[in-house]
């Protein structure tokens, strides 16, 4: 014992003075030891702190022009075919897309949710080889086939060589197509019994949609749509049902990259409805966000919030589609996310802080310690300490 207590004393970092030397006192010993692992521990919280990144936000005004960005989403139709099935956009500016098929994969699946097929864009017979020809007749030997567009053409040199080319020539014309059963494409490519096998199926569509960064909107429309008066109006084929079961989960939407710490609020939204088709409406608020990792790499991304209504169809509203809409805006604020590290000149000041704090309060515990022992054992000398 009295060797651990002589090197304790050693130990002691304020050593009293007494007339002309230093004395070094046990309790000294203890209290420096104390303050030593304090001061450690202190010294790896700092160190901790100063590795760790810190991020910092801020909010300032929007002032980009004339951007795009990207939408990417997965979506799922349970009760809807693909070839019912169709992705559109439009926005303030009146630019207007029909019918998407780029960067668009579609997944049929049947009701246990198995993958069937899967395609780029529409699912559907490929191209024949010899369509009905224009003029009918023998072919020479240097003539290509040109399939005729039953009245839609826009010049003599266009052709219709596939059903849905045939379609297509009617939507911009503004024309109804209501029976595919006289277009020779769509017998030849067996269209009607193609989607007859389909009823009964579901639709997984994801992709990404690139859009003018203004407010607009993007839905999946139960049919096919065409453009006329500034109006979309709805192409039902006569083998397609009255109501449409537009109940879908929403896997994933996202408004530009993933950045660490993103929330999107509609990820794993589903919605199931089984009477009669509507327009089930999301409307989001999108806040541009800038993030800078600690390596310096920024992400230009989009945050966003969301509201939600379910709109049924109505007798006589031949207007309403059925589908899913997403109507956008933008909001003027933008956020910046910095992740930095602390300062080392401040990890430095932290550091000289702990070490000088811990030492002056070390130091004032250990005299009022060493002075309350010292008159204790005068006291005790004299007979007056009971």
């Amino acid at each position: 014992m009295e060797r651990v207590s002589s090197k304790l004393r050693k130990l002691d970092a304020y050593p009293k003075i007494n007339d002309d030397f230093y004395s070094r006192s046990l309790s000294g010993g203890l209290l420096t030891l104390l303050s030593s692992l304090i001061i450690f521990f202190l010294f790896l919280s700092e160190f901790r702190l100063y590795l760790h990144t810190v991020t910092e936000t801020k909010l300032i005004v929007d002032t980009s022009r004339g951007e795009k960005f990207h939408i990417n989403f997965d979506i799922t139709f349970p009760a809807l075919p693909c070839s019912l099935l169709s992705v559109e956009t439009m926005d303030i500016s009146g630019e207007q897309h029909h019918d998407i098929k780029h960067d668009i994969i579609k997944k049929r699946i049947d009701p246990e949710h198995n993958v069937i097929e899967e395609k780029p864009g529409a699912i559907g017979a490929p191209k024949i080889d010899k369509p009905l020809q224009k003029h009918g007749g023998r072919l020479e030997h240097d003539e290509k086939y040109c399939g005729t567009c039953y009245g839609a053409e826009q010049s003599d040199e266009d052709c219709c060589n596939t059903c849905e080319e045939v379609r297509e020539a009617y939507r911009k014309k503004g024309w109804a197509l209501s029976n595919v059963d006289i277009i020779d494409q769509c017998k030849r490519e067996g269209f009607v019994q193609k989607i007859k096998e389909e009823v009964g199926e579901g639709c997984n569509i994801r992709g990404s949609l690139e859009v003018n960064k203004v407010a607009g909107n993007f839905h999946f429309a139960a049919g096919k749509t065409f453009h006329q008066s500034s109006f979309n109006l709805l192409e039902l084929l006569s083998l397609q049902r009255e109501n449409y079961n537009i109940s879908h989960k929403i896997n994933r939407l996202t408004f530009g990259e993933y950045f660490p710490g993103i929330v999107n609020p509609l990820d794993g939204v589903q919605w199931t409805h089984d009477a009669h088709s509507g327009m089930y409406q999301y409307f989001l608020k999108v806040v541009p966000t800038i993030y800078t990792n600690i390596r310096g790499r920024t992400i230009y991304s989009n945050q966003y919030s969301v509201t939600e209504h379910y709109r049924p169809s109505e007798f006589g509203r031949t207007q309403m589609l059925p589908g899913v809409f997403f109507f956008y805006d933008f909001s003027p604020i933008k956020v910046t996310f910095k992740e930095e590290h602390i300062s080392f000149f401040h990890f430095l000041t932290n550091i000289c802080a702990v070490v000088g704090g811990v030492f002056t309060v070390a130091g004032i515990v250990d005299s009022f310690v060493y002075h309350g022992m010292k008159t204790m054992k005068k006291k005790m000398e004299l007979g007056k300490f009971t």
